[in-house]
């Protein structure tokens, strides 16, 4: 398997700053591999709540995740704040691939990025429905391939 170049700031669309906690260290005195897939997590979800997409309890559809992956190139330890850079790589009918970078403190170089795929799905059925017109517009301006 090739090891893929890592990315810098200005690969990114968006950001958001996640403060870690005590409790995302592990034995080894840095943020546990885990805790990397919740910041994506957050950072995404974060995003599309603030662009007024997604509302956690009543928005008809909500994305779910169904893939994901990442490649780590730094550690980060609590105290540091994070900075997650996020775009998104493909748009589809129903899903959306974003690229994810996550920075330690103010450092240039990237400690870790991954892909964290979405499907939309109607809330109550969890059938894949299309992404709708406003959720669309928001998720078209994070793409760099355009």
């Amino acid at each position: 398997m090739t090891r893929p170049m890592p990315n810098s700031r200005s690969d990114y669309v968006v950001f958001q700053t996640i403060t870690t906690r005590w409790f995302d260290n592990d034995i080894y005195g840095h943020m546990n591999n885990a805790v990397h897939y919740q910041l994506f997590d957050t950072a995404v979800n974060g995003h599309l709540m603030s662009a007024g997409v997604l509302e956690l309890k009543t928005s008809p559809s909500v994305f779910l995740v169904v893939q994901t992956s990442c490649d780590y190139f730094g550690e980060m330890a609590f105290p540091d704040l994070v900075t997650a850079g996020v775009r998104v790589a493909h748009l589809g009918k129903s899903s959306v691939t974003y690229d994810i970078g996550l920075f330690r403190n103010d450092a240039v170089e990237i400690a870790a990025q991954g892909q964290f795929v979405h499907v939309n799905v109607d809330r109550e059925t969890r059938k894949s429905v299309p992404i709708g017109d406003d959720a669309r517009r928001v998720l078209t301006a994070m793409r760099t391939d355009i």
